[in-house]
């Protein structure tokens, strides 16, 4: 429902209690709903005066028909309809991670999904209320600040990227410019923070808020500023604006207190190093750099005793498969559940740097195509993921072997393609931390109970910041046939390149083929070549396998193909982002004509083999991680 006291925002409820809260509009979208902003598919609008408030958003082709729904769980959902098969499908979600619950921090608490599990923290001048419930993970009682305010010595410490605190008790002004804002708020002592209400055109309006800061969270792509209020000896030297200023002379007392405290602290810690290092054994040394490995990863921890107990000591029985990081075993632990525990092979070309970069990636990111990660243990030379157990393996167990392919019908490989679309959606664009996995292939893709999809294996995935869209390295890392052209021979990787592997899997999934290793009698084209001499020739129906032509739906498959062969493009600026494909693929506009894919030769992939490596190219067959040299 939308507030109407303060500046109005959308709060979900569940009788009396709010379980979430989009934040306040800021002239461009809701500061913590950042998904749901205008773009070339929708726009949204806020209207806002003495008559009405209201919230509208609609889609630009009138052919799309959508929803939205709040679930029983109180996640704010918004739904596709897909007029070919009259069924919605999931678009977007308005809650994304445990961040966006409401007041999760508490009061003057701030909540950072990069830091998870341990997600809350102070703002800068305040200190838990409850230290010892902190301590434990419970944040509910928040922060208190460390220095009261005395109202004529305060100032104002200027914070970026955020999800504004709730506006309940907030004051406005539309016609205020930020300094006038300012102002206003150190003439009234209760005033905490302030900040400009519209952020277009160099920004414009006054929010003014009062007492304790409630549902505060770190959005880093919010181009919006707010204002804390804080006591003088709080203030950084950055951007916070003072009332009142000392005078020179004390300033240069503080100052040279502070070097001089700064050196003698200094030489102290250096002595103390150095009698440290002097007392280090060897056992000490190897205790104490486990500890920071694990330090490094924040997430739950699990000795190798009960890990050994769950798998049976690691029997070939309890063997799920294995990959380039080493054996995946099935194991029971104590309280019934069930897991899957990935060892590190002391054969594995992957070691210590890839598993910190796996664990590190998945524990920030939450959705329901992704897989999750539940701890890991390294104790020694022992090195281990613990993940939740999912009973129908890899999707290349089932699409590529003639004994299992029978499982999917259309209608499964058609949620497993949506599932995998939303999956990469989620990476790139709506996490926080925009993240290109980089090794996406079929047996990456896990399938749970009800055969939905869950992308995994981070061990490769690389994370861009702020207007970042791409990359380059010299090392390639992935897998022949998957990996597209241009970071195969030029190790340049982008956004563009998991859009390129989803093509190839979407042909793979339709085709239930290999694209490596791929023949056919007729020429000596792979799979991407194959799908695209068929599209020319308006034969695409003869791609799809045979276990399911006769019963699917054919316009969903000819579909699928169509925007497998638009995101294998040769050209990486000619593929569609994500977004795009997740549209393409539940309505029925007209697709663009695709041009020429990459790679759509088996020699193609040879010869970038060969070009990148010394070394000869991995086969189909052979191991599912190549890292090799730039050419």
């Amino acid at each position: 429902m939308m507030v109407p006291y303060g500046y109005p925002e959308i709060v979900l409820t569940e009788g009396s209690k709010v379980k979430c809260r989009s934040g306040a509009w800021n002239g461009i979208l809701l500061s913590g709903l950042t998904q749901l902003k205008s773009t070339s598919k929708f726009t949204i609008e806020f209207l806002f005066n003495e008559k009405e408030m209201f919230l509208t958003y609609h889609f630009h082709s009138s052919s799309i028909l959508s929803r939205a729904v709040v679930s029983p769980n109180g996640d704010f959902q918004e739904f596709v309809l897909n007029e070919k098969t009259q069924s919605w499908f999931l678009y977007d979600t308005g809650t994304t991670d445990n961040c966006d619950r409401y007041a999760l921090c508490g009061t003057n608490g701030i909540c950072s999904i990069d830091s998870s599990p341990v997600l809350c923290d102070c703002l800068d001048g305040f200190v838990p209320k409850t230290p010892r419930d902190w301590n434990v993970a419970d944040w509910s009682n928040g922060c208190v600040r460390r220095t009261p305010l005395n109202c004529s010595g305060d100032g104002f410490q200027k914070l970026s990227g955020l999800k504004l605190p709730e506006t309940k008790t907030s004051w406005f002004n539309t016609s205020m410019n930020l300094e006038e804002c300012k102002k206003k708020c150190i003439k009234n002592c209760s005033c905490t923070a302030y900040s400009n209400l519209d952020i277009r055109n160099g920004g414009s309006g006054c929010l003014l808020w009062f007492g304790d800061l409630i549902d505060i969270r770190v959005i880093a792509v919010n181009e919006q500023d707010v204002y804390i209020r804080m006591a003088e000896s709080e203030l950084d030297n950055g951007d916070g604006a003072k009332i009142n200023t000392k005078s020179n002379a004390k300033k240069r007392i503080i100052i040279s207190t502070a070097l001089f405290t700064g050196i003698l602290f200094l030489g102290l810690a250096l002595v103390l190093y150095i009698w440290k290092q002097q007392q280090k054994n060897i056992l000490r040394a190897g205790q104490s750099n486990n500890m920071r490995k694990k330090e490094d990863l924040e997430l739950p921890f699990f000795d190798f005793g009960t890990l050994a107990c769950a798998t049976n000591n690691f029997s070939t029985d309890n063997k799920l498969g294995e990959g380039g990081f080493g054996p995946v075993y099935k194991g029971t632990l104590a309280d019934g559940r069930e897991i899957a525990v990935k060892r590190l092979s002391r054969n594995s070309r992957q070691g210590l740097d890839e598993l910190k970069n796996e664990a590190n990636y998945i524990v920030k990111l939450q959705h329901r195509n992704l897989v999750k990660l539940l701890g890991c243990c390294i104790e020694g030379d022992e090195k281990m993921l613990i993940y939740e157990f999912l009973p129908n393996k890899s999707l290349d167990v089932l699409i590529f072997e003639k004994t299992h392919s029978l499982q999917l019908d259309w209608p499964k490989r058609y949620k497993i393609i949506n599932g995998i679309a939303r999956g990469i959606l989620y990476l790139h664009q709506d996490s926080r931390l925009r993240v290109i996995h980089r090794d996406l292939k079929a047996s990456n893709i896990l399938l749970d109970y009800e055969l939905s999809p869950k992308i995994s294996d981070f061990g490769l995935a690389r994370s861009f910041g702020g207007n970042e869209t791409e990359a380059n390295t010299n090392k390639v890392a992935g897998t022949f046939g998957y990996i597209s052209p241009e970071y195969a021979n030029y190790g340049l990787y982008s956004l563009n390149s998991d859009v390129f592997s989803f093509g190839v899997l979407v042909l793979e999934i339709v085709s239930g083929k290999r694209n490596r290793g791929f023949c056919h009698p007729d020429h000596h084209l792979n799979l991407l070549g194959h799908a695209w001499k068929l599209f020319k020739e308006n034969r695409s129906v003869e791609l799809a396998a045979e276990s399911f032509v006769i019963t699917c739906n054919l316009s969903e498959v000819l579909r699928s193909i169509h925007v497998g062969l638009l995101c294998v493009q040769e050209d990486p600026e000619d593929r569609p982002n994500m977004s795009n494909v997740v549209l393409m693929l539940g309505n029925e506009d007209e697709l663009p004509h695709p041009r020429q894919p990459g790679f759509f030769f088996e020699r193609d992939l040879i010869e970038a083999a060969y070009s990148s490596s010394p070394s000869k190219p991995c086969s189909a067959n052979e191991c599912s991680i190549s890292e090799l040299e730039q050419r």
